[in-house]
């Protein structure tokens, strides 16, 4: 009996280890999937943004301009300029376009959790004749710093203003790449140090012109 006990308590052991182990992998995957999932969503909503610009100076479209550091902006937590894209669900029952004047944002938590909280902010009503407020849109929790760049075709700016860009390659004024990085508060990923998410989205907006383009040589 001695030895029966003494076996079966070995395999109760063993069992109770499988299953702790099993348990813990269990957590570790789910919340690396509530991590991931948020993460995920968020960058493709930004990148959807930012793939479909408007070209600016149009009749529902501002200039692409950052804030300079330092205003009231910056203050208030905006990590992105103004900019307007063509992701708007048109409806019959709504009274504005398919374009959108979208910017990002950063607020505190509205409960315990690390980190601040990124927003996207969006104007549907263009042509409202007192400006609206814009509609808050939660994206992603416990980000620590949000960081938009811009590549003029040599290097990447922390600025672009599109009304000084204007360029005779068809670019409208845009930069050519805007990259776009996010660093999680390290509370969330049980690291000292964090690494920045990098989303990188080329910009293909051409600028509309009335001008007419020969396609064959020799004088007219």
């Amino acid at each position: 009996m001695l030895l029966a006990v003494a076996v079966f308590a070995v395999v109760l052991v063993a069992m109770h280890s499988v299953f702790h182990g099993a348990l813990r992998l269990r957590n570790r995957t789910t919340a690396s999937l509530e991590e991931a999932v948020p993460l995920q969503q968020a960058l493709a909503v930004i990148q959807r943004d930012l793939a479909n610009l408007a070209s600016p100076g149009g009749t529902l479209t501002g200039p692409f301009q950052t804030a300079p550091t330092g205003t009231t902006a910056t203050l208030l937590g905006r990590v992105a300029p103004d900019f307007y894209t063509t992701v708007g669900v048109l409806r019959d029952t709504d009274p504005w376009p398919e374009i959108q004047r979208v910017t990002y944002r950063l607020a505190s938590p509205t409960n315990d959790h690390p980190g601040l909280e990124l927003f996207r902010s969006v104007t549907r009503n263009l042509l409202a004749v007192v400006e609206e407020t814009p509609e808050d849109q939660f994206l992603l929790g416990g980000v620590e710093t949000v960081t938009f760049q811009y590549y003029d075709g040599t290097t990447w700016r922390y600025d672009w203003d599109s009304t000084g860009e204007m360029t005779a390659d068809l670019t409208s004024g845009l930069p050519r790449a805007i990259k776009v990085e996010i660093v999680l508060t390290s509370a969330l990923t049980n690291r000292v140090e964090t690494e920045p998410i990098e989303l990188v989205v080329p910009v293909t907006v051409q600028v509309e012109t009335d001008t007419a383009t020969p396609s064959g040589g020799g004088d007219s």
